[in-house]
């Protein structure tokens, strides 16, 4: 992880925010590699969901909501969690996770993991996960709201609006990237865990009696898009069923995927979740707000709240598997190679272009090429400066999957050399087939 946390800064992928202020706590931008590999994750996600699919609808909800919601929704009064602090290093711990970690029986045998002390904690006090703000120009009179925790509800509360204006009928889901915000107690592991993320959510409404089948068919569906389309490996991903279920839940799972270190259970992250979240959030929006929420099926002439299979993934989470799942070190001729072998269709780069040399016209060629191939949609990257054998291994590095150089030959009969980044392997080919190339094996 230290590496890829050096290689993500060297290569713009993931800066500290705010760093030059001494930067901000498990808070972390996205550099011009980083958030094109991020928005690339979204896009692949989207078009799985949404675009592929004519049984779910897109939405984009409200950050801040009324804050009935988050009544309604359990997150005032269970999003908290008791805290207790080291007396002597004054790092705070979520006490589940803390006995957890240290297998003690009760604090006064647990030992602090940052300094090593042990039975020397504070009173256990609650610590609300949840961003307060407040809404109104006069602060003695202003309205408190909240920083939405996660982005399911805003699909709740506008499930008739999307079910009616789309005329959709049951089973029929909702999609919705978004920011969340969650006063972490313990963030940390880079983008792992984070106070300020990016979820990709969505929610299928299906008839109660149907859920069970429902979530089977979401579960294999979403392995195999991390599989499939994201391109994680099949031997670093694992689905961990939950055997103590949230208190909405009739059946809920993650899928994790191994990142080594300090992160999850002995390096197994959760990167998505799939829950079976039963009729709960829309019968208690309906309460809490007098509305009806209920289903109307004109068919079978009946009424009913829909039950809800949940897939949760975290756009920031995936982005780090996918950069985690790519990173690798081999020896070249004497060298230490470093390769980030992300999935072409997903790399923020498609490719380098490269005049062998800075002068017979080798600069024009290859600026045609790289303006060519920017006009087609395909990122490129433009570079001359030092040995060949550098430019190279700059893009293997910043995980760029095709690079193309321009030489002599190229000027003779216009032919252009294509260097692959994961086998190196050269192939001779017209600059005029160089697009209908890279398109191909992009898709």
């Amino acid at each position: 992880m230290d590496k890829l946390v050096s290689l993500s800064k060297r290569r713009g992928y993931v800066f500290q925010s705010s760093e030059i202020y001494g930067g901000t706590g498990s808070v972390w931008d996205y550099g011009p590699l980083g958030v094109e590999l991020k928005r690339n994750v979204k896009e692949a996600w989207w078009r799985a969901m949404v675009h592929m699919r004519d049984d779910i609808e897109g939405l984009d909800a409200a950050i801040l909501m009324h804050p009935r919601v988050w009544e309604a929704s359990g997150h005032v009064e269970n999003f908290t969690d008791p805290l207790v602090e080291c007396r002597n290093c004054h790092r705070r711990f979520r006490v589940d996770i803390l006995l957890a970690e240290t297998g003690a029986a009760d604090l006064e045998h647990a030992q602090c993991p940052s300094c090593g002390k042990s039975g020397q904690w504070t009173e256990p006090r609650q610590f609300n996960l949840m961003f307060k703000t407040q809404k109104g120009a006069a602060e003695d009179s202003a309205d408190v709201i909240y920083l939405r925790p996660e982005t399911a509800q805003g699909i709740y509360v506008n499930f008739l609006n999307v079910q009616q204006s789309a005329r959709q009928k049951i089973p029929f889901g909702i999609a919705q990237i978004g920011k969340a915000f969650r006063n972490e107690i313990t963030p940390g592991n880079f983008t792992f865990r984070t106070l300020e993320f990016e979820q990709m959510e969505m929610q299928f409404f299906v008839k109660p009696g149907t859920d069970g089948e429902w979530f089977e068919r979401w579960r294999e569906l979403r392995w195999k898009w991390h599989q499939e389309t994201i391109g994680l490996a099949a031997d670093r991903l694992r689905y961990h069923p939950h055997e103590k279920l949230a208190h909405y839940a009739s059946a809920a799972g993650d899928v994790e995927f191994f990142f080594g270190g300090t992160i999850g259970d002995e390096g197994w992250g959760e990167i998505e979740g799939i829950h079976n979240r039963t009729d709960f959030d829309l019968g208690r929006h309906q309460e809490y707000s007098g509305k009806k929420l209920q289903y109307v099926d004109p068919q079978a002439n009946e009424r009913y709240l829909p039950y809800i299979i949940e897939t949760s993934a975290g756009a920031d989470r995936v982005t780090l598997a996918v950069l985690a799942n790519a990173y690798r070190e081999e020896e070249v001729e004497g060298e230490v190679r470093t390769v980030l072998s992300i999935k072409p269709s997903l790399a923020p780069l498609k490719a380098g272009v490269f005049p062998l040399v800075k002068k017979d016209g080798m600069p024009e060629r290859a600026t045609q090429i790289h303006e060519d191939l920017r006009a087609r949609g395909i990122p490129s990257f433009y570079d001359e400066s030092g040995a060949i054998g550098r430019r190279y291994r700059r893009q293997d590095e910043a995980g760029t999957p095709f690079g193309i150089t321009v030489d002599g030959e190229t000027m003779a009969d216009g032919t252009v050399t294509v260097r692959e980044r994961d086998t190196m392997q050269q192939t001779r080919i017209s600059q005029d087939e160089v697009v209908r190339y890279l398109e191909e094996r992009i898709r």
